[in-house]
């Protein structure tokens, strides 16, 4: 019979640990993924940012190129089992079997996902490249064959096992004896046109969708500025002056968006190493062959151990070994790719480029004649100024005649006044024009 005590504590363990419970995960967010198979299968699938992690091998810092509510520049990330995407509104993770798309749902990422799933479904039935079919490799088979070995330095290895190997291209073929089941390594072998990995037709489906969503902005800023900027040198008003100011900031915008992707494909084509790390098919069909190649390795030890020649096989064994871990593939494919879309992005900055100068033509036009006009304005100030200083010395001559001093002026007939203004009317008038004359003969004047 359990005491009070005992009945209390064991009561607020039973309160408290719901409350534990619903803590740990109110602290752990899942959020909602679009996969899309390299069988042409898609579905939604709510994850944790430690299981994507785990499932794709990312560290946390990778995945907050994705986080929406950051704001992180173009970047495509090479990784050890997985492609980080974020292209203007793309953000996407590639793997060598599926790829993961975060914001599916926003109307903007749409037309990419149909064209993603139509693209991947359309090749699914084509021949996939290396890795696609390694899965499928009779284990039995290479156990009583070890000709899917690393190809050793010795020649006579080939002739005691009467079997070959060779690395083509970054992947891996070998030739199995006569009546043994295993599906070739390298598509290409039999001179048939090589289909490109998963990740990669992935990865075109990114640059296409990102390149093809920045030219089509750029085609509306063209239709827009140029009849705007066009408008604007023909009549100069404040509603034609914001516009054009409009428009100068989306293309300052749209010409930076455009640069950073530019860039980081520049970048990818000019470092191999990232662009290796990119190959994650052929990454995997060299871990499982590896793999493989091991535990026959493994196996055939004991038989192995008797021969005087043994530790000369074995020493081979482990060089062909370190040589098969050292993975190089062949990067012309993945080169000819991204330089097909830098060239695509490259003629798209080209067109922002020559809008810019011709906004820039415009202000320079714009400016010449918005001095012209002030030229126009001092050179009238200085002709009023002008004639402000003659009118003064007409002035001067009122002023004297206004004193109160008696002179025979005063007492001759009524002409003699209008004689008398007459003449400083006259006076005034040629000293002005002989200013204005002396002003365009010395070039200050128009």
């Amino acid at each position: 019979m359990r005491s009070p005590k005992q009945g209390m504590e064991d009561d607020l363990h039973h309160r408290a640990t719901p409350t534990a419970s619903a803590g740990r995960r109110k602290g752990t967010v899942n959020r909602e993924w679009l996969v899309v198979s390299d069988s042409g299968r898609s579905y939604h699938e709510e994850v944790g940012k430690h299981s994507i992690m785990r499932r794709t091998g990312l560290p946390a810092r990778d995945l907050r190129v994705l986080d929406p509510l950051l704001s992180y520049p173009s970047t495509i990330l090479g990784r050890e089992r997985a492609i980080v995407i974020n292209l203007e509104h793309i953000k996407a993770i590639i793997t060598a079997t599926e790829v993961l798309v975060p914001n599916s749902k926003d109307p903007l990422v749409a037309p990419f996902v149909q064209d993603l799933q139509s693209r991947v479904a359309s090749s699914f039935g084509a021949p996939q490249h290396e890795a696609a079919e390694t899965s499928d490799l009779d284990e039995e088979a290479i156990r009583k064959s070890p000709s899917c070995w690393p190809s050793f330095p010795s020649q006579g290895m080939a002739a005691i096992h009467g079997t070959d190997i060779s690395k083509q291209n970054g992947s891996l073929t070998c030739d199995l004896p006569e009546g043994s089941h295993s599906p070739e390594l390298d598509v290409n072998g039999d001179g048939s046109t090589k289909v490109l990995p998963f990740e990669f037709r992935a990865l075109e489906v990114c640059l296409e969708s990102a390149c093809r969503c920045l030219e089509s902005e750029t085609l509306t800023l063209e239709q827009e500025a140029y009849p705007a900027l066009d408008e604007l040198t023909s009549k100069i008003s404040t509603l034609n002056l914001e516009r054009v100011r409009q428009i100068k900031s989306r293309l300052v915008a749209i010409s930076g968006r455009v640069q950073k992707v530019r860039d980081e494909l520049e970048h990818l084509l000019d470092d191999d190493m990232d662009m290796a790390e990119m190959y994650l098919t052929d990454k995997l069909a060299n871990q499982r062959v590896g793999e493989i190649s091991s535990r026959v390795n493994l196996d055939n030890d004991a038989s192995e151990q008797e021969d005087d020649g043994d530790d000369e096989f074995r020493v081979e064994t482990d060089s062909s070994h370190e040589s098969l871990g050292v993975f190089k593939p062949n990067i012309e494919e993945l080169e000819m790719l991204l330089e097909a879309y830098f060239v695509q992005i490259d003629g798209t900055l080209n067109k922002l480029s020559h809008l810019r100068e011709y906004v820039d033509d415009t202000e320079d036009y714009i400016n010449i004649m918005l001095d012209e006009k002030q030229n126009q304005l001092l050179q009238m100030g200085v002709m009023l100024s002008t004639a402000t200083v003659v009118t003064t010395a007409g002035v001067v001559v009122v002023g004297l005649f206004g004193m109160n001093i008696g002179i025979d002026l005063y007492s001759a007939p009524y002409r003699k006044f209008w004689e008398t203004t007459l003449g400083t009317i006259i006076g005034c008038v040629i000293l002005y024009v002989l200013a204005i004359g002396f002003g365009k003969k010395s070039g200050l004047l128009q």
